[in-house]
């Protein structure tokens, strides 16, 4: 045993597990043909867990694998049901008919145990749904104009509020029960008139909720609680492997785990991974039957589970299978999880700062502001350098100390702007006012380069749009060279570092330098090569930096 208790060798009957795993690995359709390929089919189909038929069926289509839900067993077809007929806790009725019309094959007696299967409840919200009963004896004159089944007695008149195959279906449903026992479905129909629909469909949900915990689904309880911090050990140390070290190369850590393990311990990872990407799709409120979400939790937690190990094994591949069994799969997730966390808790002791943001706006740049969002999540995540693209997990270390190093860049233009604005929220309002619009208006970023362009001009902290007056005097300060191949004067930013870095407490001062010179680096990459051909900074140049005359949204 290893010290996670996952037995490491050892023979075992692996057959059926093996013929499972070689299915899964082919692709949808092909897996449908080897299913009807086998020497018996049914026997084969009704031996497979009823959620690997259940993804087969959904990623070929319902339409094209009918005949697989007709081979299925009862329990197999119910797992369908659970699967595909409900979203989180709301049965969908016509989700739940249409694996039923899937389910009617030749033989009426096996289409009816697949019925009956069915929680009866589901089974009544279907009716309640679809139907309208009617009792002849207190409703004599009762005539719906749509399609009618009328029980044997001649009590019950069912309509049926369906049109085309669904109709086709449901009045088929309704003639099999009766047929089957006129007596009992008197009873259910009595039942679908008076039951209250919510009560059907919580009892159905309970019902339900105990059979997904049978296939490895937690409650939301548990599930959250593999969310939880943990203490993350100190980082081994060791060679790093080559593969790392390779340009925007990524190292799959599960993949490399997974690779030099045993066929048992494989299987006994396999189960770990399948419990923690159910965990979390519970946790994360996904549905169960929603393979989009199913997947998107798949390489979520794979992305977790290899940072984790990369911490674990020091930055090497190969102690990644030492590492599995050692460390449960789960611990490793939280392991990941935490070293995320900690960035997270880290932005948000970063906002609860007293004059981090003026008017809602952290006083930070672009770049920072989307990293410190996708950080602040419930699940902490890292911002992509694109616009408008979707934060994405973490994957890697790597990408873990460069959030840190947009946190500290967060942390240094904070103490650094909110310095030179006064320190507080008064004194920065009485500031900001020079601009004549609101800060979400203006923008950090814009703000920043008239912050610069002053400190350069004055050779002190003037926080103001730079006076129309002054642009020539700014240009000459700022730019050389040829309009073809603009440069900046060495002399810029020297000025703007000796008029502002006193204002600046020391701790910020390297993020001061290094603004200071992106917003050269972009005033000269916006103006340098127009200022150079016209000796003149027109209005148009205040859409990147603020002049007096001209504040410009």
């Amino acid at each position: 045993m290893s010290q996670n208790g996952k037995t490491n060798g050892g023979a075992a009957p692996l057959a059926p597990r093996e013929v499972r795993q070689r299915l899964m690995q082919l692709s949808p359709r092909r897996r449908v043909e080897a299913l009807f390929d086998a020497e018996d089919t049914a026997a084969l189909v009704r031996s497979l867990p009823a959620e690997d038929l259940y993804v087969t069926i959904q990623e070929v289509g319902l339409a094209d694998t009918t005949e697989l839900v007709q081979l299925a067993s009862p329990a197999q077809f119910r797992t369908f049901v659970d699967l595909g007929g409900w979203v989180k806790d709301k049965v969908e009725p016509h989700a739940v008919l249409t694996w039923l019309r899937a389910a009617r094959g030749d033989e009426p007696e096996d289409f009816l145990r697949k019925l009956h299967a069915v929680d009866l409840e589901v089974v009544e919200t279907l009716l309640k749904e679809f139907t309208t009963v009617y009792d002849l004896e207190e409703d004599p004159d009762a005539n719906p104009q749509g399609m009618t089944v009328e029980t044997p007695e001649g009590r019950y008149l069912v309509e049926i509020k369906l049109e085309g195959v669904e109709m086709s279906a449901m009045r088929a449903i309704v003639n099999d029960l009766i047929a089957e026992n006129p007596f009992e479905s008197v009873r259910l129909f009595e039942a679908v008139r008076w039951e209250i629909p919510s009560e059907l469909e919580e009892t159905a949900f309970q019902f339900r909720r105990a059979r997904l915990a049978d296939l490895g689904f937690p409650s939301l309880e548990d599930a959250l609680a593999l969310f939880s911090r943990v203490d993350v050990p100190p980082r081994l140390t060791g060679p790093t492997a080559p593969a790392l070290t390779a340009p925007g190369g990524h190292v799959d850590y599960v993949e490399a785990a997974f690779r030099d393990l045993s066929d048992v311990e494989r299987m006994n990872a396999e189960d770990e991974l399948r419990e923690v990407a159910n965990a979390v799709l519970v946790a994360e409120l996904g549905d169960p039957g929603d393979l989009d979400a199913v997947r998107r939790v798949g390489e979520w937690v794979r992305d977790y589970l290899s940072l984790g190990l990369e911490h674990l094994t020091g930055g090497d591949p190969a102690r990644s299978p030492d590492a599995l069994r050692d460390t449960p799969l789960r611990r490793v997730f939280q392991v990941g999880f935490t070293l995320t966390l900690q960035l997270k808790y880290r932005a948000d002791r970063l906002f609860k700062l007293a004059f981090m943001k003026l008017d809602d706006v952290p006083l930070v740049l672009p770049e920072e502001a989307a990293a410190l969002e996708a950080l602040r999540r419930k699940r902490p995540r890292r911002a992509l350098r694109v616009p408008g693209a979707e934060a994405v997990p973490f994957r890697s270390l790597r990408e873990v100390a460069g959030s840190e190093v947009l946190l500290a860049r967060a942390e240094g233009q904070v103490a650094a702007l909110g310095a030179l604005l006064g320190g507080a929220e008064g004194p920065a309002h009485t500031v900001l006012a020079r601009f004549g619009v609101s800060l979400d208006v203006l923008g950090v970023e814009r703000l920043w380069a008239a912050v610069v362009a002053m400190a350069v001009l004055e050779e002190g902290v003037d926080v103001r749009p730079v006076p129309l007056g002054r642009t020539v005097e700014l240009g000459q300060r700022l730019f050389e060279g040829s309009p073809e191949a603009p440069r900046l004067r060495a002399s810029a930013a020297e000025r703007a570092l000796a008029a502002l870095g006193p204002v600046v407490p020391e701790g910020a001062r390297d993020e001061l330098r290094r603004v200071v010179n992106v917003t050269l680096t972009r005033l000269l990459s916006e103006l340098g090569t127009p200022w150079l051909r016209e000796g003149r900074l027109d209005l148009i140049a205040s859409a990147v930096l603020p002049m007096e005359s001209a504040p410009v949204p």
